[in-house]
């Protein structure tokens, strides 16, 4: 199982890829489906000037996406020196570990259990691998272990799933909850706003570059969802079931599992705070 659930909305954008911004390279993994959007997008990035690289999410276990990964930092003259996780679900950091092998690299990540080295990841700090600065910004919600990068000198920051490029996340109930969502969403929308970020590199999707109307898209996506789903529960739906198909019925029945832990999330989100 994957894990993304691009749920209908937000505006498409620009580069599958390829070349995103002057330190990023994207290789797209083949694992393509209705969660995933066009498969898990595996992001290079250094300094022009450097011979060292950070690959941010290696993907699913797949030798052939991998080897590609690795083949494509020394087309650039690159060799693959750290490896980061913006979180733990199988579509990003499966093939963490053989990636780390075959580079000899550490991986370092929010959770321990995810983790090959002496390193993790924590709010504020920052990477610095071959002049590199990448930030470290705490974005839980899709999951309690998600983070985002923010790379200045691009003005962009690297998402996940927290933001993906077409579409909407989900909520992953009961380890994400929505309070913490919305929280990480005005983060983002923070880094938009005062430090110039305008580039979203998502973990799935094309990349956007208006970060934030990204950002206010999926806040206004999440109040009307969570509006949606509070009148829902007035007219009596009350399992989580019974009120994807009243609220998701415009939503592929593929993605009603996926729909259904946003909905836990939000009937929990409206609970914690006497609205039903």
């Amino acid at each position: 199982m994957t894990y993304a659930a691009a749920l209908p909305g937000q505006p498409r954008g620009g580069v599958l890829s390829g070349q995103a911004t002057p330190r990023t390279v994207n290789v797209l993994a083949p694992n393509a489906s209705a969660m995933t959007l066009d498969g898990t997008n595996t992001w290079i990035i250094s300094e022009p000037d450097s011979d060292l690289a950070v690959v941010v999410d290696p993907g699913p276990l797949d030798d052939i996406h991998l080897k590609a990964v690795i083949t494509a930092a020394e087309r650039a003259g690159k060799r693959v020196a750290l490896t980061l996780l913006t979180h733990g679900h199988p579509d990003h950091a499966e093939g963490a570990a053989r990636f780390a092998a075959l580079t000899r690299t550490a991986v370092r990540a929010l959770d321990p259990a995810l983790r090959l080295g002496d390193e993790g990841l924590e709010a504020g700090d920052v990477v610095t691998t071959g002049g590199l600065e990448l930030r470290v910004v705490p974005t839980p919600g899709h999951t309690s272990d998600s983070l985002c990068f923010h790379l200045p000198a691009d003005r962009a920051v690297l998402t996940g799933d927290t933001i993906l490029g077409r579409g909407t996340t989900m909520v992953a109930h009961p380890d994400g909850r929505l309070g913490d969502y919305l929280d990480s969403l005005r983060r983002l929308r923070s880094l938009a706003v005062d430090d110039g970020v305008h580039t979203v590199l998502p973990g799935h999707g094309p990349v956007l570059e208006d970060a934030q109307g990204a950002v206010e898209f999926y806040l206004a996506h999440r109040a009307h969802r969570l509006a949606q789903v509070e009148t829902a529960a007035e007219k009596g739906f009350t399992t989580p079931s019974q009120v994807v198909a009243e609220v998701y019925a415009d939503v592929d029945r593929s993605l009603w599992p996926a729909a259904e832990l946003s909905v836990r999330a939000q009937l929990e989100y409206l609970r914690e705070h006497g609205l039903i």
